[in-house]
């Protein structure tokens, strides 16, 4: 691999500072085992071991210790007037810290970010990271230790962008937008004491105290849509301490349309969800693309054939990733990672057939026993929903896929409402639904998809669907795919008369979006519009336009 510093942009365009170290390059890796050093090797962070970008090619087992090891400076530090902090996009899946060889931090959970206070401006910095994965009931998303299928290989380790930045001691911790169709309300929050702050937009300086929330107002507001994905920048100053952001003025919901069919809306008008599932793997990278260009180039190459949505499937990406989906103008699903025992195939599989649901308090059932492992995940679902805020894009939250370790949803949905009213709620993609919220959420793959209203009076959503595959690869006794055809002239075709037959027919009776799966092939499932390596797009884009064009306008 080149000595080039891998994902070196800004990792974090929500709030911005001028001081950025990053530190993703070349690191030192070891594998121990029974407490045995082993010999080093180079990684290149961000890339997990387990991928080849990484060049180390090697799995992390359930019983060992990986060990990532660099030198860190950070020239022209005051630290009588200046702190270091020390941050990671995300390390899966235990992850603990040390500065000079003394721990510093622990942190569990494999895609959320963590920062540390660093007191000195030159250190060795040590990672020790261990990850059960399937192993243990700890959230894992589609990894697993015998991929094939619907499931990838493990990823372990450091997989998101390590930088550093220099704040002043009494510095903005972090910032909350509540945007809607007048303005937006920003709560700026201290590390210290709180002070007078100024947040300068369009021209004109507003005076903000931190720690209390404020509207700001916008004259002849000019509204964000994913036909119009306009942003406010805007700045904060706090003292001496001085971030950028931006903000996008949207409002999201459900309501009835003038026939008084629920839909999903888009600043208080319906607004048809027109999407793909993204489970957000790069062959060669596994959660990691080489470059943020792949991240921009799968966004892009989506919208232009006419979509308006990515469901992001059971994985966190990094803050850039929903950048761009925010400045590009494509709205997100987020789903939480999920976790738990192994599945159990009558549970999470029998709806497909029999089309009923189980209560989802049943923990054995949905191999949920360890009460410890579902407080970790609440955690981790609503540290999710603080992580992402900010993000203008982000239209629903989606906690439980297809019983993948479903419990209390009921409790989990209010709570996540609690903290972000703002948006909707999908409370169980799939099946085994609660008979809660405002949304009843469908997966339709083996039978042709027929609109029938919700009895609760919800609206309808198809939220996964097609899965339609043609092998690029000529591994077609390993690929997966839900149907498959033998060419781009007839895969393209048979996605149009898809849409054409059910989905254009079944949106005009009531059916609020749809989401076909998927953006790209990933390992053995070939059901990508996309080939993995994003060489090759294998429909006809020109067609697959028109089909967009004529399922949003009718």
């Amino acid at each position: 691999m080149s000595e080039r510093i891998p994902l070196a942009e800004y990792p974090r365009p929500q709030m911005v500072r001028d001081s950025y170290l990053c530190l993703n390059g070349r690191w030192e890796l070891r594998f121990l085992s029974d407490g045995d050093d082993a010999k080093p090797m180079p990684i290149m962070v961000p890339y997990s071991p387990e991928s080849e970008y990484s060049g180390v090619n090697r799995t992390l087992q359930a019983h060992e210790t990986m060990l990532y090891s660099r030198h860190v400076d950070f020239p022209d530090v005051d630290f009588s007037k200046e702190r270091l902090l020390l941050h990671f996009g995300a390390v899966d899946y235990r992850a603990v810290v040390f500065i000079d060889k003394e721990p510093v931090f622990e942190h569990v959970g494999g895609y959320l970010p963590f920062s540390i206070e660093v007191f000195r401006a030159s250190f060795d910095l040590d990672v020790s990271v261990q990850d059960p994965g399937d192993t243990k009931e700890i959230s894992r998303g589609k990894q697993s230790s015998t991929p094939g299928g619907i499931w990838y290989p493990k990823t372990s380790g450091i997989w998101q962008t390590v930088w550093m930045e220099k704040v002043p001691i009494n510095h903005i911790n972090d910032i909350e937008i509540r945007p809607n169709l007048k303005g937006f309300s920003l709560k700026v929050n201290m590390s210290g004491s709180d002070c007078q702050a100024t947040v300068s937009i369009c021209g004109r300086d507003v005076p903000v105290k931190t720690g209390e929330e404020t509207f700001i107002e916008i004259q002849d507001p000019h509204l964000w849509s994913p036909e119009d994905p306009y942003l406010y920048d805007f700045s904060v100053t706090a003292g001496s301490d001085r971030i950028t952001s931006y903000v996008g003025l949207r409002t999201f919901g459900v309501g009835p349309d003038r026939d008084g069919v629920k839909r999903l809306l888009l600043n208080g008008k319906p607004y048809f969800h027109h999407g793909l599932l993204d489970q957000g793997y790069f062959k060669g990278g596994f959660y990691t693309p080489m470059s943020d260009k792949e991240f921009v180039d799968d966004i892009s190459r989506m919208k232009a054939m006419g979509f308006n949505t990515l469901r992001k499937h059971i994985k966190v990406e990094p803050l850039r990733w929903y950048h761009h989906c925010d400045r590009l103008g494509m709205l997100v699903w987020q789903d939480m990672v999920s976790g738990g025992g192994r599945y159990r195939p009558m549970v999470i599989s029998s709806p497909l057939v029999l089309g009923s649901f189980l209560k989802d308090d049943e923990y054995v059932k949905f191999a949920r026993e360890d009460a410890d492992e579902r407080k970790v995940f609440e955690d981790e679902c609503y540290g999710t929903v603080m992580t992402l805020f900010n993000c203008t894009s982000i239209a629903m939250w989606v906690p439980f896929n297809e019983g993948w370790g479903q419990f209390d949803s009921r409790r989990i949905s209010e709570n996540i409402q609690a903290i972000d009213p703002s948006r909707t709620i999908d409370h169980a993609s799939g099946w085994h639904d609660q008979g809660i919220g405002d949304i009843r959420s469908l997966h339709v793959y083996f039978r042709p998809y027929r609109f029938r209203k919700d009895r609760l009076g919800r609206a309808v959503l198809l939220t996964e669907f097609g899965g339609y595959g043609m092998d690029t690869n000529t591994t077609a006794k390993k690929a997966f795919t839900y149907r498959r055809y033998r060419s781009r002239e007839e895969l393209t075709r048979a996605i149009v008369r898809l849409y054409e037959k059910q989905i254009i027919p079944a949106k005009r009776k009531g059916l609020a979006a749809s989401i076909y799966t998927q953006v790209s092939d990933v390992e053995q499932e070939v059901n990508g519009l996309l080939t993995y390596d994003r060489s090759t797009l294998k429909v006809n884009a020109e067609e697959i336009l028109e089909m967009s064009r004529r399922l949003l306008t009718e």
